[in-house]
C-alpha cells in the first residue's frame, strides 16, 4: 500500500519542513530512505511521525493508482496486503483511507499483516523483502529506496502496471 498506492514520502517531507525547516524535496538519492536526507538531530523523526495516529489517514494517492486498480479489479481478483502490524496505529487509518480512495475493493480483500506471506499470482510492491519466498510474478514499484535494485521486473508508475497487466 505505502509507496505503491499511498504516498507517505510527500507527507514526511511536509512534516520535516514544518517541524525542522529542513529544505527537503522528492529528489531522494537512489538507494536511500528519506531519513538519509535530514540532519542528525531530526533523523528519527520519521519514526515518530509514522507511529502517530492519523499519519496514514491523509496520505495522497499515487497518481493513476485508482483508475488502474479499478481496471485490474475488473480483470483479476485484487487484494490489498499491507504490513500494518509494524505500526500499531496504522490499521484503522489504512482501512479508512482505502475505503475512501478504493471503495471498489471489498473489506474482504484487505489483508493487514506482519510479513506478507501470501499465495497470489502477482505482487506489486516497493520492498524486495516482501518478495522473499513469494513464488508468483514480482513487480517492483519504483521508489527512491529501490532504484538501485536491478534483478526484478520493474514498474515506474501505474501506467506501466496497466501496460503489463491489462
Amino acid at each position: 500500500m505505502d509507496e505503491v498506492l499511498a504516498d507517505p514520502l510527500s507527507k514526511f517531507i511536509a512534516l520535516y519542513n514544518r517541524d525542522y525547516g529542513v529544505p527537503l524535496d522528492l529528489k531522494i538519492l537512489p538507494g536511500n530512505e528519506i531519513h538519509h536526507h535530514v540532519p542528525e538531530h531530526a533523523n528519527m523523526a520519521w519514526f515518530d511521525y509514522i507511529n502517530e495516529k492519523g499519519f496514514f489517514r491523509e496520505l495522497p494517492v499515487i497518481p493513476g493508482a485508482q483508475e488502474v486498480m479499478k481496471a485490474l479489479q475488473d480483470k483479476y481478483e485484487v487484494y490489498i496486503v499491507s504490513a500494518a502490524m509494524e505500526f500499531r496505529n496504522s490499521m484503522e487509518d489504512k482501512y479508512d483511507w482505502l475505503a475512501d480512495h478504493f471503495p471498489f475493493i471489498s473489506w474482504t480483500h484487505i489483508i493487514f499483516c506482519g510479513d506478507k506471506i501470501v499465495n497470489t499470482d502477482i505482487m506489486i510492491d516497493d520492498r524486495i523483502k516482501n518478495f522473499t519466498d513469494f513464488e508468483g510474478r514480482k513487480l517492483l514499484f519504483t521508489s527512491p529506496h529501490n532504484e538501485l535494485v536491478t534483478n526484478y521486473e520493474r514498474v515506474n508508475n501505474w501506467q506501466e502496471v496497466a501496460e503489463k497487466l491489462l
